[in-house]
């Protein structure tokens, strides 16, 4: 039971940094919104695909999409998600709540 647990946590995860890195696809697409999120981040051309690898800045791409209801609602359209589901992706990059195990 445990090790099917595990299963569901990493291929919920695997989807999560799928959702993320299409999340960043659509940030970059767009010159406006890829000035923004650079200028948020203080990354430049030359270092954003370094981050990219980092699960970490996945986790980040997400909650930055998350706090800007306009552009999470955008992306999910063009996603073909629910905004629901990007959240749920948020969660399961960001780990466990502070507390839980």
């Amino acid at each position: 039971m445990r090790d099917s647990l595990k299963s569901k946590q990493s291929a919920s995860a695997d989807s999560a940094r799928s959702l993320a890195v299409g999340a960043l696809a659509f940030i970059a697409a767009d010159s406006d919104r890829l000035n923004r999120f650079l200028g948020l981040t203080g990354l430049g051309p030359h270092n954003l695909r370094t981050a990219a690898a980092d699960p970490a800045f996945l986790s980040s791409v997400l909650d930055y999409l998350v706090a800007d209801e306009e552009l999470l609602v955008a992306f999910a359209a063009e996603a073909g998600f629910k905004p629901e589901a990007v959240a749920r992706a948020q969660a399961a990059l960001s780990g466990p709540a502070e507390g839980e195990p």
